[in-house]
């Protein structure tokens, strides 16, 4: 079964080029040196490479699987209180603290 979206990234192993490259770390926003650019070059061949090699395969008469770990049984235990640390002592294991809270680093920055 054709998957929408994907059967265009089939056999594009020829189109796969340091331009390409290129493009997609400019969109990535991430910087690679000449070396680095060879090397993903070579890695996403290899990938694009194996998505080719599994899209040989006959799975015609294969039963989709919405989820590998259905016959998995999840072992729950039922939630209790138990005894709980003072803010104070808590508190006092933090590097870095205000107001009663912990304080941590920046996760977003203003550009």
């Amino acid at each position: 079964m054709e998957q929408p979206g994907l059967k265009p990234l089939m056999g594009t192993m020829a189109n796969l080029t340091k331009q390409t490259i290129q493009n997609l770390i400019k969109l990535s926003c991430i910087e690679c040196s000449e070396e680095e650019q060879e090397r993903l070059l070579i890695d996403l061949g290899k990938i694009i490479s194996y998505f080719e090699m599994l899209d040989a395969i006959d799975t015609e008469n294969v039963a989709p699987c919405n989820h590998v770990l259905a016959s998995v049984v999840n072992v729950e235990r039922e939630d209790k209180t138990g005894k709980t640390l003072s803010r104070d002592s808590f508190l006092s294991n933090a590097p870095s603290q205000i107001g009663g809270l912990i304080r941590v680093p920046p996760v977003i920055k203003n550009s």
